[in-house]
């Protein structure tokens, strides 16, 4: 079988279960913002900024749509201005029919998002979340299947995710009883004749899952119930659901004081310099660490133990307080947050992958950052 490119609809849907846009902070403006996603896509470029030059280069590499972490148009447009730089950016990508797609706070908020990623290459483990700004409401499935199909069933419900509790998976209940049904008039049923009433021996199903996940537990239902109408509930629960949010807070794998720290962040982020908050001999034994700008959420990683706060942009008087407080903190800048490219990217092209689509994921190779040391 000849391989095809991705649908853009299809990608954005892959990004989506990623970064759902629900986690996104109020007003943050996410999703499409400039183009179509009714369009077939031969490379997509995965990008931290969108300024001129990253368009020209996705045009020098005939780029079909971009997905970013920084949204071009953060405020309502009044007008596009092919004289000025943002004015000719959105010129370009309308004229070369460049479809340009953000994921924001949802994307640093996400479970193998931006902060997972800073996490990890920063080497910090037992991570949990810095802010909660939301939580994964968790709900229950009820179904009804045949006994024959029940294993069928649960295997195909787990495998989607469902019915995790702690480190168990694949948690359900099952209770035995008896359906009723009559087949009517252009039905096609799997057991059961048209006009008579059919008794069949049944299981109803009951497993939890996360709300996030709920399109891909529902179409695992569709896809494995033999009934051509299934019959299920799903209930809403008290139960806490997983917290999500900003940030990530845990320990460091080794020993090293702040200074040693610093130094480690420049090589890995490969920087001329980073702005250090603090004694530069503290022993570091707890990090919290937040990708872009951090100043909200500093007395918050001191309240949960951090020895060292990373982020970027801290302001004067910010720095200050931490600083009189003997909090910490090392500002490596916004742009660590380009480690979402080849995490996206590591992501898109396995999904292409696995779906044996011929759409290519490209890097973006232009530097982003506007500081410079000297």
């Amino acid at each position: 079988m000849s391989k095809k490119h991705a649908h853009a609809q299809e990608i954005i849907q892959r990004m989506e279960q990623l970064a759902p846009k629900w986690l996104a902070m109020e007003g943050d403006p996410i999703g499409l913002q400039v183009g179509s996603l009714k369009k077939r896509v031969k490379k997509v470029m995965v990008t931290l900024d969108v300024i001129e030059p990253v368009i020209d280069e996705a045009i020098r590499e005939e780029v079909d749509l971009i997905i970013s972490h920084h949204p071009l148009i953060y405020m309502p447009l009044r007008k596009i201005n092919p004289d000025t730089s943002h004015g000719r950016t959105i010129q370009k990508l309308l004229k070369h029919d460049i479809t340009l797609y953000a994921a924001h706070t949802n994307l640093d908020v996400a479970e193998g998002g931006v902060n997972d990623l800073l996490a990890h290459i920063i080497g910090i483990g037992d991570t949990e979340v810095l802010v909660e700004t939301a939580e994964d409401q968790l709900k229950k499935l009820i179904v009804f299947v045949p006994g024959t199909h029940a294993e069928a069933v649960r295997d195909a419900l787990g495998n989607a995710g469902s019915g995790f509790i702690g480190n168990y998976s694949h948690c359900t209940f099952n209770t035995p009883g008896t359906g009723t049904f009559i087949p009517h008039e252009g039905t096609n049923p799997h057991i059961g004749e048209q006009g008579k009433i059919e008794f069949v021996d049944e299981i109803k199903v009951e497993t939890i899952y996360p709300a996030s996940i709920e399109k891909e537990v529902i179409a695992a239902l569709r896809e494995s119930h033999p009934y051509e109408e299934v019959a299920y509930d799903l209930l809403t629960l008290e139960n806490p659901g997983k917290p999500l949010g900003v940030g990530r807070i845990g320990k460091l794998q080794g020993e090293m004081t702040v200074g040693d720290l610093a130094e480690q962040l420049k090589k890995t982020f490969k920087l001329g310099g980073v702005r250090v908050v603090g004694d530069l001999q503290k022993p570091v034994k707890k990090i919290a660490v937040s990708g872009g700008e951090g100043n909200d959420f500093i007395r918050k990683a001191k309240l949960k133990g951090a020895d060292v706060f990373i982020t970027g942009d801290i302001k004067y008087h910010y720095a200050h307080d931490a600083w009189m407080e003997g909090m910490a903190i090392i500002d490596p800048g916004h742009n660590i947050e380009k480690v979402m490219i080849d995490g996206v990217a590591d992501i898109l092209e396995g999904w292409l992958d696995e779906k044996n689509l011929e759409t290519k994921v490209y890097r973006c190779k232009e530097k982003t950052d506007p500081f410079q040391f000297i």
